[in-house]
């Protein structure tokens, strides 16, 4: 995989915008709700921006293993965080199996892309209910309030997605 500068450039800026507004925002909407849905919002909405614009394999993979060594140093107690490198390493693999181009497009593109980031953040709960939080969580219930936030963080990251094309026109040209 070879990375241009702007590659390089969105892959960071969407690991720093995941991880300092997840380290930050993140716990006192744990506190106030104990609902983890803003986790799995910011994660698909960095995950989807950076596949969209980079298109290679290992995209979301390193949005993930970067956006994690960040949360290490900003919250280092915050281990939970690896449900999420998990995550990304599962949409890295899905979006790349779904082919680029299909999962941009319009049509079923879309629904495609949510139902991906659907099924990662529903992983990233299983890992994060299964390993870490001690067994005093349901599972089945946590699981799926992680993959509902990585429902909401998909249609956000959509949207993000398009109102991009309007103004980058190339990028939706590119290849998939």
């Amino acid at each position: 995989m070879k990375l241009k500068a702007d590659d390089i450039a969105v892959i960071a800026m969407s690991a720093a915008f995941w991880s300092v507004l997840n380290a930050t925002l993140a716990p006192l909407f744990w506190q106030v709700t104990r609902l983890p849905i803003l986790c799995d919002l910011l994660a698909m909405i960095s995950l989807i921006v950076a596949v969209w614009w980079v298109r290679k394999l290992g995209t979301a993979t390193l949005v993930g293993l970067l956006a994690t060594v960040l949360n290490f140093i900003l919250r280092p107690g915050a281990i939970h965080f690896l449900g999420f490198t998990a995550a990304s390493a599962v949409f890295d693999a899905l979006t790349r199996a779904a082919g680029y181009g299909r999962c941009f497009s319009g049509g079923a593109g879309p629904a495609l892309l949510a139902a991906m980031g659907t099924a990662a953040t529903w992983v990233a709960g299983l890992t994060i209910g299964a390993f870490f939080m001690g067994g005093n969580t349901p599972l089945a219930w946590f699981s799926a309030l992680h993959a509902a936030g990585g429902l909401l963080g998909s249609l956000l990251g959509i949207s993000l997605v398009k109102a991009l094309e309007k103004r980058f026109p190339r990028r939706v040209e590119k290849a998939g």
